[in-house]
């Protein structure tokens, strides 16, 4: 009923492998490093894939996940580096942390309705993820959870979500605008770091604060509009923004951090109040 904990580790060899009915149990880092793995199935009595277990497969172009699962671990296909693709069906409430990092051929992906979280480092280095749509479930998106997704051109964020982490959207680089949504209180540090064809982002009257370094490097965006909720602006937080030229503040300038427009030379600060 149960595969063990590292049961076919490093079965480098190993190309296809079929998981009988009875098996309802997938244990931790149960393939890890099965680099030559190219097909598998998940029957249907499976309810969760736990940490690790297809961490490092390296040849394996995609998987059906089957509705009885439940859960997505931590680092579960972490390096799947020639996944293309994947179906997560909507009995799945939450992807762990590192849950698809470093997944370099992932273009696209579901993320079924019933998922309120997107774990830490769940999609960093998907750089072939041009575009991913949130539900409505979803009420926190994790720290560096999309670390460097060169090809992530749009994305939405719904307004069930609190919570963005730090640096979840870094490098981000073909991202060209985003709307913040108004259940967002704060925009934590080095959010929209290096997001360099970022050209408009719209802030709500929700955030009261903007963190250290949250759009530092954003050398396309041309200006900005803070609203009077925003009480603090972290420092860096519009460093190396080449093109910034306009900031228009609706309330009262806020408390500002060291060099918050750093190396932004050409920017003008007004004042809407």
């Amino acid at each position: 009923t149960s595969i063990g904990p590292q049961a076919f580790y490093n079965c480098y060899n190993l190309t296809s492998i079929s998981i009988p009915n009875t098996v309802s149990s997938i244990g931790n880092w149960a393939f890890e490093y099965c680099s030559s793995l190219t097909s598998i199935i998940l029957p249907d009595g499976v309810t969760s894939i736990e940490n690790g277990a297809f961490d490092g497969c390296s040849s394996l172009p995609s998987i059906t996940i089957p509705s009885s699962v439940t859960s997505i671990g931590n680092w579960a296909f972490n390096g799947c580096s020639s996944l293309t693709s994947i179906s997560i069906p909507d009995s799945v409430t939450s992807i762990g942390n590192y849950a698809f990092q470093d997944c370099s051929s992932l273009a696209g992906i579901n993320i079924p309705d019933n998922v309120t979280s997107i774990g830490n480092y769940a999609f960093e280095g998907c750089s072939s993820l041009t575009s991913i749509t949130f539900p409505d479930s979803v009420t926190s998106i994790g720290r560096s959870a999309f670390y460097n997704c060169s090809s992530l051109a749009s994305i939405n964020i719904p307004d069930s979500v609190t919570s963005v982490g730090d640096r979840a959207f870094y490098r981000c680089s073909s991202l060209t605008s985003i709307t913040i949504p108004d259940s967002v209180t704060s925009i934590s540090s080095s959010a929209f770091q290096n997001c360099g064809n970022l050209t408009s982002i719209t802030i709500p009257d929700s955030v009261t604060s903007i963190g250290w370094g949250a759009f530092d490097g954003c050398s396309s965006l041309v200006s900005i509009s803070i609203p009077d909720s925003v009480t603090s602006i972290g420092s860096y937080a519009f460093a190396f923004c080449a093109s910034l030229t306009s900031v228009t503040f609706e309330g009262d300038a806020p408390t500002f951090g060291t060099d918050v427009f750093e190396y932004s030379n050409s920017v003008t600060i007004y004042y809407d109040s």
